[in-house]
């Protein structure tokens, strides 16, 4: 599993991939968790509010943090 949290660095983003991780970690999962802030590459995932988290290139979320519990429901399978 592939797990992106785009944005620049606000303090927005950095709850975000926390709470992304700590998600992950309980559920017991693999994955491979990258922070994205490079603003071309975030665009290119048509994402133009941030934090947003992209899960195996599907958006999950964009322009706010998202709970714990969505989390775990996206990154089950």
């Amino acid at each position: 599993m592939e797990i992106k949290i785009l944005g620049p660095g606000c303090s927005k983003c950095k709850k975000t991939e926390e709470i992304v991780r700590q998600a992950v970690t309980e559920e017991g999962i693999s994955a491979d968790i990258e922070k994205v802030t490079d603003i071309m590459k975030i665009a290119g995932y048509g994402v133009f509010g941030t934090p947003a988290v992209v899960i195996d290139g599907e958006v999950k979320c964009v322009g706010k943090i998202p709970k714990i519990e969505d989390i775990k429901k996206w990154i089950k399978k």
